[in-house]
């Protein structure tokens, strides 16, 4: 076998087909009897390819990832895919408290709202905290089984259909705004900032992350990662990323290098600038083949690309042999849609949701919707970063994994000043999942950003520091905090000087950009009439 493609030959999936089946409280103990029988691997823990090629079970693999794919989940009411079901689990109750939820004149759900004040005048706390803000939606509710229902279920042609009736809010687009103009720069770059942070050491494992920086006496993590001053002996256990290294540690930074979390925004950013802000699945799904090479697409990507050159088509794209769909491919996708409705969480997300369910289904398409959610609110120019995730948390089905991994990431860091206790509990509750999940990454994004309380630096640093997806989440983060700083000039130079406003990419017609170009760019789809 002299070609191996990775995350989507069938004997390569059937092991995460099974670990998904085992954290959607699906019964799968006879698929994996037979799938041991056979000597099937288990799934990579890092790789898109098990260490030895077995074409041999590819009949079988076939067979069991579609059997798989057709168990029922017990908790399949509570994380549906389609967006009416979700809207129905997101309705806005009666009489919030503290404002934080209500209705605009129209009838939307309103983002929720600040909590009493904590000035001078406020109220003592009798149970002080590092970060005394509310905790968003955080009334209690009956924990699940890990686990949720892939939504299989195929409502009526999402992939054709246009927006959603009253998910354009044209009205309240801050088209006069000279404020959002930089705010989208500071993003752009803020984005930039935390994936490349985070790239030389994704896939590493926690303690690994940790004794790096550490060595090199970067811990907390305060900047850029290096190899500078660390032991010879470290390295060699600890081997940075290999694709990585060479562009994006402190020494060899030379402008931001390509990567798939600034390859997406660019893709969404031609999206709209080709379909308008009405755009359909199948619209991400032509422009996908059109312009995105399918060796740059990973994990749930890469099914949903090979599903469509099978003649798959959306919706089907996201669960046809996809054991990656709750994974967190379709959030590093969904900045673009928070950027272009500042101020609009709601249509934010509708819109996230529209691009997400191309490739994702239950958690995955959650997090992508929470993300966008959390950016437009940032985008106003308004809101804190607690107002912001409140936001994000307003959209997605309360009951469902991401929702109460993101709770958990809120409660934790409120709880403790140093972010390791943070880390280190967040990894002790989820550490389960694969470090590529939705579910446990939601937690990190909403830790790193609540215990940062909104300054730059410690955004990105904890989001990365944190392990796990550590450029996707820096990445987020660096989106948010961004947003929240308001303008480029306000981001510390060490960041941002050596991006050199130069993007490298393979996304045609983008390669050198400039990150000022690009906020031209998203500013004319904001404002957009």
């Amino acid at each position: 076998m002299n070609l191996r493609v990775t995350w989507v030959q069938p004997e390569d999936l059937v092991g995460h087909e099974l670990r998904q089946a085992a954290e959607d409280g699906r019964d799968a103990c006879g698929p994996a009897a037979r799938w041991a029988a056979a000597g099937g691997p288990p799934a990579p823990a890092t790789a898109g390819a098990s260490p030895v090629p077995r074409p041999d079970l590819r009949p079988l693999a076939e067979e069991l990832l579609d059997t798989l794919a057709a168990l029922p989940s017990p908790l399949a009411k509570h994380e549906p895919t389609a967006l009416p079901d979700i809207l129905a689990l997101t309705a806005v109750p009666t009489g919030p408290p503290h404002g934080e939820a209500g209705t605009e004149d129209d009838g939307r759900p309103r983002a929720p709202q600040p909590g009493p004040p904590h000035g001078d005048h406020a109220t003592p706390d009798p149970h002080p905290h590092p970060h005394p803000h509310p905790l968003p939606d955080a009334s209690p509710r009956p924990r699940e089984a890990p686990g949720t229902a892939p939504g299989h279920s195929r409502s009526p042609g999402p992939g054709d259909a246009p927006a959603a009736p009253g998910t354009r809010n044209t009205g309240s687009r801050p088209t006069h705004d000279p404020a959002l103009l930089p705010r989208l720069h500071a993003a752009w770059l803020g984005r930039a900032v935390g994936c490349l942070l985070g790239k030389p050491v994704e896939k590493l494992p926690l303690p690994a992350i940790r004794a790096l920086a550490r060595a090199a006496g970067n811990w907390p993590l305060t900047t850029w990662f290096t190899a500078r001053g660390v032991p010879p002996e470290l390295l060699a256990a600890h081997p940075w990323n290999r694709r990585s290294a060479a562009t994006s540690l402190a020494e060899n930074i030379d402008g931001m290098p390509e990567d798939d979390d600034l390859n997406y925004p660019l893709l969404n950013l031609l999206l709209l600038q080709r379909y308008g802000r009405g755009f359909t699945t199948s619209d991400v799904a032509r422009l996908w083949l059109d312009e995105l090479p399918a060796g740059r697409t990973f994990t749930a990507e890469r099914v949903a690309y090979r599903n469509l050159l099978d003649g798959v088509e959306p919706p089907l794209t996201a669960v046809r042999r996809n054991p990656f769909r709750e994974w967190i491919g379709a959030q590093i996708r969904a900045d673009v849609h928070g950027w272009t409705h500042p101020g609009d969480p709601v249509a934010a997300a509708a819109q996230a949701h529209r691009d997400a369910v191309l490739t994702h289904t239950g958690n995955g398409v959650y997090g992508a919707m929470f993300v966008a959610a959390t950016v437009a609110t940032a985008a106003s120019g308004t809101a804190d970063v607690h107002r912001a995730l409140a936001a994000g948390l307003a959209v997605v089905p309360p009951r469902s994994r991401l929702a109460g991994a993101v709770r958990l990431g809120v409660e934790t860091a409120r709880a403790h000043r140093g972010f390791d206790a943070v880390v280190d509990r967040l990894h002790a509750e989820l550490g389960g999942y694969h470090w590529v999940h939705a579910v446990p990454n939601a937690a990190l994004l909403a830790a790193a950003l609540t215990h940062a309380d909104g300054d730059f630096s410690r955004s990105v640093c904890a989001a990365v520091s944190g392990g796990w997806d550590t450029d996707s989440n820096g990445a987020t983060a660096g989106s948010v905090a961004g947003l929240l700083a308001g303008h480029p000039d306000r981001l510390p130079e060490r960041w941002t000087s050596p991006l050199k406003n130069r993007l490298a990419t393979s996304v045609p017609s983008f390669d050198g950009i400039g990150f000022d170009t690009l906020a031209e760019l998203t500013h004319l789809e904001a404002v957009r009439p």
